[in-house]
């Protein structure tokens, strides 16, 4: 068991859910339960099952958190590009948050190698 506020992976993507749901604000009024919704929640959902994790004894359950992260991690990639491609989400916005979400995956990657061995 650890503190997950001690993980830069952690840190990142709890930074990232704060500006996607910033971002999002701006989406359209109709996509409120559509595309906003599943954005917010697939990206809060990295940080959350990263914390979540990190509350279990064996290195296998948190090793699987950490699995489940990195795909929600793969659908808020998909969900940026999705949303750029609409007009929701502007081009240099896109690609700061596909950048950070790269480096987050990454991260979560390498964790994931290290409790696994």
């Amino acid at each position: 068991m650890q503190n997950y506020k001690d993980l830069k992976v952690w840190e990142k993507a709890h930074l990232l859910a704060l500006e996607i749901y910033k971002a999002s604000k701006g989406f359209p009024k109709e996509e409120q339960f559509n595309i906003t919704s599943q954005l917010r929640r697939a990206s809060i959902s990295i940080p959350t099952n990263i914390a979540e994790g990190c509350g279990k004894f064996t290195n296998k359950d948190f090793g699987n958190f950490l699995q489940i992260a990195l795909g929600s991690a793969n659908e808020v990639e998909y969900l940026i590009l999705f949303s750029s491609e609409l007009g929701f989400l502007d081009k240099t916005l896109s690609e700061t948050f596909s950048k950070e979400i790269g480096e987050i995956k990454g991260m979560l990657i390498s964790l994931i190698k290290k409790v696994r061995t």
